[in-house]
């Protein structure tokens, strides 16, 4: 492995992408001594998230600050993997967490009050850094061993790293040889990073789950009624997602220009139905921001020169996405009501996620330039328990994602409402229709009560 070296003193302004000579000599250190060297009171940790969470840093930090006894850390990040104890009551008054993205491991953090969100789209992170509204002393991140010329890679998750990065005083990167290496906004050179910690390990990996009979049917409505050949698609992970990719085998020449993609890009891309031979950007390549998925995507992306990994500021840009061909933005909720109000982000008051890119891609279709984007909302009708995902009203307290207004087409296992243009009367009968059949009659009574008319097409 190349050698790495403690800088100290860095361009402030930390251009990524421009060669800097490498230091002569080797200084790696553990995760420990780099966090001991660095964190005190008071200081504003970054951490890269998802499958590039660099979990053996995020264990020393926690470590480090509880042993020294130090107190008002800020942590921020979108979702990562792995254990969170900084967002657990045990740590309170020495870290506070602010989520970008609620993930798993801060969901009980954030509903007991010892951690915290920031309701945000993905598309405006990395403002937070650029408007210095967060300003990190230390940016905790996973990277690729360094090539031949000393450039490593960010791998699997760009999204707002950068942008962390730019604005951070100290970087310590836990250096990962199974990290892969990608192309596009990740490059970073190993005299910009403060402190390597050389660390081989697996990277977070997020296996597939086979879809229920109901997410098939909507993967299989969707393909068949609402992508079209030559498509450029944007979906996240989870069963819905893989359903729709898995039914759209026969299609030709799709496209990806997604926040995030995952195992189900890979099939396609070999059966030949994704060539990015259509789209208006980025001819020919497949764009994300960060991805997460199996060894097999792992192994897809790495030094492939077919896939660039961009800023989400880009990405996710509702005037970049307007441009692509045929857009079509894929996604998920928990609810929707009659009005067509989507809540995607908590369940009541209690959060759950975050606004993530759904908006930035569901506006982006709506807008597209070649009046042929499609904005999907998809959803299974009723819960595990039996519950109507098509409601009245939404829970007291449940956030409102994509608004009445921007939603369009809302997708369950039996069949298509297309919302734009019909009145709240026509919006309740199309809604109604694709909720599952037990809870028509009640969805029709309560739509009454609501709107003080019958709903009708």
């Amino acid at each position: 492995m190349n050698a790495f070296k403690k800088v100290l003193q860095l361009n402030p302004l930390r251009c990524f992408s421009q060669y800097s000579k490498a230091p002569a000599g080797t200084n790696f250190v553990s995760a420990n001594e780099a966090l001991k060297r660095t964190l005190n009171s008071g200081n504003t940790v970054f951490i890269q998230g998802a499958a590039a969470t660099p979990v053996p840093l995020v264990k020393a930090m926690t470590a480090v600050a509880k042993e020294a006894r130090l107190k008002d850390i800020k942590v921020c990040h979108i979702h990562t993997e792995g254990p969170a104890p900084y967002s657990h009551k045990d740590y309170e008054g020495i870290f506070r967490t602010y989520s970008f993205f609620i993930g798993a491991n801060v969901r009980k953090g954030i509903a007991e009050g010892h951690a915290d969100s920031v309701p945000i789209f993905l598309s405006q992170i990395p403002s937070l850094f650029h408007k210095k509204i967060f300003q990190p002393s230390i940016s905790l991140i996973q990277v690729s061993a360094p090539d031949r010329h000393g450039f490593c890679s960010l791998g699997t998750s760009v999204d707002c790293v950068p942008a962390a990065l730019m604005h951070s005083k100290t970087i310590i990167a836990q250096v990962n040889e199974k990290m892969p290496r990608t192309f596009g906004d990740t490059v970073i050179h190993q005299s910009q990073i403060d402190y390597a910690v050389e660390l081989d390990c697996p990277i977070v990996q997020h296996e597939r789950k086979a879809p229920s009979e109901a997410e098939k049917e909507i993967g299989k409505l969707i393909a068949e009624n609402l992508v079209e050949d030559g498509a450029t698609l944007q979906m996240g992970i989870g069963s819905i997602p893989d359903a729709v990719l898995s039914a759209l085998k026969g299609h030709k020449h799709l496209g990806i220009h997604s926040e995030m993609f995952s195992d189900g890009v890979v099939d396609l891309v070999k059966c030949g139905a994704i060539t990015n031979s259509e789209k208006s950007m980025h001819k020919g390549k497949i764009i994300g921001s960060f991805l997460m998925g199996s060894q097999k995507l792992y192994d897809f992306v790495h030094d492939n020169p077919s896939i660039e990994m961009l800023a989400v500021d880009h990405v996710n840009d509702t005037d970049i996405i307007s441009k692509q061909t045929k857009m079509t933005a894929i996604n998920s909720c928990i609810s929707v009501d009659l009005s067509g109000q989507v809540n995607a982000d908590s369940i009541g008051t209690r959060m759950y996620s975050g606004f993530g890119g759904q908006l930035d891609f569901i506006y982006g279709a709506a807008i597209a330039a070649d009046k042929k984007g499609k904005p999907i909302i998809a959803l299974e009708s009723t819960t595990k328990t039996g519950e109507s995902k098509i409601v009245p009203y939404l829970k007291e307290g449940a956030g409102v994602v994509t608004t009445r207004g921007h939603v369009r087409y809302v997708v369950t296992e039996h069949g298509i409402a297309d919302l734009f243009g019909k009145s709240l009367q026509q919006r309740s009968y199309a809604l109604i229709n694709i909720a599952h059949p037990k809870h028509r009659e009640a969805l029709t009574k309560a739509a009454f009560e609501r709107f003080k008319v019958m709903p009708s097409p």
